[in-house]
């Protein structure tokens, strides 16, 4: 996605930015290996037991994650973008070789489109997180499922595991 195509809208959009001390290489390869991924995707204690990355437009981007309590939540997408090192874009309303999705009657916020986005500073990585949403109440549902707190804990647990060297 050209950075001039994306335009914020706050409306229908969340947004998650931070600036952190690690480099932009190592955040890029614990968003794209799943033996990284897997161990900082989701806040814990929840945990994510399986994920696959196909890393080229059309390929697929699947994770399930699982709580304490043994409830498994899939999560299946297509990467729309890679930009190695800068970004990567990816939608739940398509499947793997951008074949249409269908809704689940299941998902609490339906569709959502996520954006990655790192840009190199001089002391580490500006990471921007977008979740672009069809509409408010989809939007609203996200955030009030913990969009931010979410996110945030699970960016922070990445960089936990960059500093501990476990990538």
């Amino acid at each position: 996605m050209n950075d001039s195509l994306l335009k914020i809208n706050p409306n229908i959009d969340l947004v998650l930015e931070r600036t952190v001390d690690v480099p932009v290489e190592l955040v890029w390869d614990a968003w794209t290996k799943p033996e990284q991924l897997m161990q900082w995707f989701c806040p814990l204690p929840w945990k994510t037991i399986e994920c696959e990355i196909d890393l080229r437009p059309g390929g697929i981007f699947r994770t399930v994650m699982e709580s304490p309590e043994g409830m498994k939540v899939p999560g299946i997408g297509c990467y729309l973008e890679v930009v190695p090192n800068k970004r990567l874009t990816w939608t739940s309303a398509l499947q793997p070789g951008y074949r249409p999705s269908l809704a689940d009657p299941n998902d609490p916020f339906g569709f959502f489109t996520a954006v990655v986005n790192l840009e190199k500073t001089e002391k580490g990585t500006k990471y921007t997180a977008i979740a672009i949403h069809t509409d408010e109440n989809q939007k609203k549902k996200h955030e009030e499922m913990g969009f931010h707190e979410g996110w945030g804990t699970a960016f922070d647990q990445l960089v936990a595991m960059i500093k501990k060297g476990k990538t």
